[in-house]
């Protein structure tokens, strides 16, 4: 070791002394080049929904308890599938006005507040509550429901306390950084009149209002959600008007369309705005949990997406991709034992035919988008 070190620095001494004498510039050390790729961050969520929480008589008669009222038998099979996504909304049809009130069922319901005690638990993070049924008892139950949602610290959209409430966008921000805002409105409220000056209590379909609102949306989120409660009730395919609203929500860049109300699923599709980009429509999420009887208001479903941001110098764009859907079935026992199962458990004890019905459903789903996945784990 010590000789190599001798002879290196002899032969230093050499070349320092021939470079001495020499009049040539000296060569600039090259610096190692700055890598030309971009900087280039991806985030990844997603989203689950469900529709229509259809809270009849006889189902909080089933719910009842010594102590109150208890859902979570009803939802205990679906709750794997509910919980396992970063977000997870719901359609609340019913409002919660609560037992102070007293209950009721169809035509003016008022449901019990443990049904969001049991919404919270299976996964629920986000609730519309914007709908036909709003106003049904009046602003009190609204007043009750909401307060009831900001005491468990639940996210509603749709309707509101007071106009301060109704101008704040609700917008969930998640831990992996991508924030996505949610909006809600009804066609209408069962011809129930808003008090005077209190329009704050519920959002109506109007594209100026929904606008506006998405406008602002954009501005404070990456991603928009569009809750619309629209169409015609049990009717299987939408309609005229619920496609032009789904086109003018592409339009204005929404990024995601949910819809309820005609208590029957309705196919999915993509629908191209005119910028090019497209946004994820599913027209009815049908009934999750009701106390409906027909075939096909029993069946409703889990409708799952994946929702990417990409961020690079030149832009951020955002990805609705992967939708999943999960067809489900609520059973009863003489309107006792009820309990939504997810189609593909379905034996034919419970209901008959159980496969060629399920088979049905999700060709039904995606007659419109061929490459959605149905969830059978």
């Amino acid at each position: 070791m010590k000789v190599v070190k001798g002879w290196t620095v002899i032969i230093l001494c050499i070349v320092l002394s021939a470079c001495a004498g020499s009049t040539e510039e000296e060569v600039p050390t090259e610096q190692p080049s700055e890598s030309s790729e971009p900087e280039r961050i991806e985030k990844e969520i997603t989203l689950s929904a469900i529709g229509d929480i259809l809270i009849h008589d006889r189902v909080y008669d089933d719910a009842e308890t010594d102590n109150g009222y208890n859902f979570m038998p009803m939802l205990d099979q679906v709750e794997p599938y509910l919980n396992d996504t970063t977000i997870t909304f719901a359609n609340q049809e019913t409002m919660l006005g609560g037992e102070e009130m007293g209950l009721s069922g169809y035509p003016a319901f008022n449901s019990p507040v443990e049904i969001g005690d049991a919404l919270q638990e299976v996964g629920i993070d986000v609730v519309s509550i914007a709908n036909n049924h709003t106003l049904d008892r009046g602003e009190e139950a609204i007043q009750n429901a909401i307060k009831y949602w900001e005491e468990i610290d639940m996210m509603y959209t749709g309707a509101y306390k007071d106009e301060a409430d109704r101008d704040q966008v609700r917008v969930y921000d998640t831990d992996e950084g991508i924030s996505v805002a949610f909006l809600a409105y009804t066609y209408g409220t069962n011809g129930i009149p808003v008090p005077d000056g209190k329009d704050y209590l519920v959002n109506f379909i109007d594209k100026t209002l929904i606008e506006d609102d998405i406008a602002e949306a954009k501005k404070q989120a990456d991603v928009t959600v569009l809750s619309l409660h629209f169409g015609e009730e049990y009717e299987r395919m939408p309609n005229d008007e619920q496609k032009d609203l789904a086109q003018f929500a592409a339009d204005q860049g929404v990024d995601i369309v949910l819809g309820h109300h005609p208590h029957v699923l309705q196919p999915a599709e993509w629908v191209e705005g005119k910028n090019g980009d497209e946004t994820f429509v599913i027209y009815s999420l049908g009934n999750f949990l009701s106390g409906q009887y027909e075939h096909y208001r029993r069946i409703g479903g889990i409708a799952k997406l994946t929702i990417k941001q990409t961020i690079t110098e030149e832009e951020e764009t955002i990805e609705v991709v992967e939708p999943q859907f999960m067809p489900t079935y609520v059973h009863d026992q003489d309107e006792n034992n009820y309990e939504v199962i997810p189609m593909y458990q379905l034996s034919n004890k419970k209901l008959k035919d159980a496969n060629k019905h399920y088979e049905e459903i999700k060709e039904h789903m995606a007659q419109w988008m061929p490459e959605m996945e149905f969830l059978e784990e």
